[in-house]
């Protein structure tokens, strides 16, 4: 899943290296801009899990923004699990902006989580996040997860970014998940904790990104189908329009 502004790289592990998106399109006055991007992943890793059984992803996003802080987007990738899934497409929007002149920038924002060729229900899922310098800490919250209004997860991450030489982008992200999924099953785990550390470069026209992607062992406890938890290598290709 991706969003465009302040928590694109914090939202979920697997896409902390897609495209940034470069305006394809804006108004005259500055205030309407919009913009596209199409990404090859060497896996779709949400917070350190497979969804594609550890198969490539192809994932793309189109999104409107608002100068004020404003935007809205869609986003979608290739999946493969055991309840059928094909196809993650996701409806987002939600509001950025900076404090004043404190360099404090804050960010709010509602997903809709949307698989239209399997049984899994849709669902929704809130956002907020905070920023300053090179730290972004973000909480998102659901209580209906996979659809089910008895389940409520709460996913926390803290991001540090960083310029480095040679156009060299750095990242290193920590989340946490809290979840009441396995609440029926008192030999599973309830919580887990997913890490990332990775470079990205634009070239050639493209961004070239790759990743160090993993969690804990509880993480075995929220594997979907046949993707697993494993720590491994994340890399991808993405063009922005």
């Amino acid at each position: 899943m991706k969003l465009r502004t302040i928590s694109a790289l914090t939202l979920a592990a697997s896409t902390l290296f897609a495209a940034s998106s470069a305006m394809a399109w804006e108004s005259a006055d500055g205030q309407h801009s919009t913009s596209a991007s199409v990404g090859l992943f060497s896996d779709y890793l949400f917070r350190g899990i497979s969804f594609t059984s550890e198969d490539p992803a192809i994932q793309g996003s189109f999104d409107y923004a608002h100068a004020s802080g404003l935007y809205a987007g869609t986003w979608a990738s290739n999946l493969s699990t055991d309840d059928g899934s094909s196809i993650e497409i996701d409806l987002y929007a939600g509001f950025g902006n900076e404090f004043g002149d404190s360099g404090i920038g804050y960010d709010v924002s509602v997903v809709e989580y949307m698989y239209p060729s399997s049984s899994l229900d849709d669902y929704t899922e809130y956002f907020a996040s905070l920023s300053y310098s090179y730290f972004t800490a973000m909480i998102g919250y659901t209580n209906e997860l996979g659809g089910d209004d008895d389940i409520d997860e709460t996913y926390y991450n803290l991001s540090f970014d960083y310029d480095l030489p040679y156009g060299v982008a750095f990242n290193a992200a920590i989340g946490y998940t809290d979840s009441d999924r396995n609440d029926g099953d008192s030999s599973l785990s309830d919580s887990y904790i997913d890490y990332t550390i990775g470079v990205s470069k634009p070239f050639v026209g493209l961004d070239w990104s790759l990743a160090y992607v993993g969690t804990n062992s509880d993480g075995e406890d929220f594997e979907a189908g046949d993707g697993t938890s494993d720590e491994r290598f994340l890399a991808s290709v993405s063009a922005s329009f």
